[in-house]
Formats: structure tokens, C-alpha cells, sequence
């Protein structure tokens, strides 16, 4: 994947050069009104270009570092769990069984 990249840059730098011989022409660039720029039209294309890219790309890697750094700390959270021993279940207690027909107090007993 690396050789494939390399090959893309390589290939954009080229074709940048290429442009850049064909149309070494100064061309004037007018900003506000009292105010005019005067440049090489290669020069235009690449700040033109690193003007788009500069902003997605500062974007990327800060999405980047935030999600490297959330799949960091769920990875130490599973493996916690997975260290940590889980307590079996502690035994039900006996439920307190009322009788269904509750004995009626006799009284006090007679003696005779």
C-alpha cells in the first residue's frame, strides 16, 4: 500500500511540474478593490489547492486521534472485565410463606 501511495505522489508532483512549465504566465489576482495581486498561475493552483486541503486534512487527524483514543480506553475496559472475577450469584432467600389459613387464637386455656 505504501509502494501505491508513493506511485500517487510521484505521479501529482509530475503532473504539478508539467502544468507548471506550460503556463508560467503571471496573471492578476483582484482581491478587494484597492487591492491586486500579481502571481504565476502555478502558484495560484497550489495555495488554491492547499487552501481545500489544509482544513479536511486538520479535520481527519483530529477525528483520528479521537477515535484511536476511544477504541484505547474501551479496549482497557474489556480487558478489566475480563481480568476482573465475577461473584456468583448470592442463593435467593427463602420467600416468607404466610398460611393460608391462619390459626385463630383459642384463648386462654381453662383449667377445671
Amino acid at each position: 500500500m505504501q509502494i501505491v501511495r508513493t506511485i500517487v505522489w510521484v505521479l501529482l508532483l509530475v503532473v504539478l511540474l508539467i502544468f507548471s512549465i506550460n503556463n508560467w504566465n503571471p496573471v492578476e489576482v483582484k482581491i478587494w478593490e484597492g487591492l491586486v495581486l500579481e502571481t504565476k498561475i502555478p502558484a495560484l493552483v497550489v495555495i488554491s489547492f492547499l487552501i481545500g486541503l489544509i482544513p479536511m486534512w486538520l479535520l481527519h487527524r483530529g477525528k483520528t486521534f479521537y477515535l484511536q483514543r476511544r477504541i484505547g480506553s474501551l479496549e482497557t475496559a474489556a480487558r478489566t472485565a475480563a481480568v476482573t472475577p465475577v461473584a456468583p450469584p448470592a442463593p435467593a432467600a427463602d420467600p416468607v410463606v404466610a398460611p393460608e389459613h391462619p390459626v385463630e387464637n383459642p384463648g386462654p386455656l381453662k383449667s377445671e
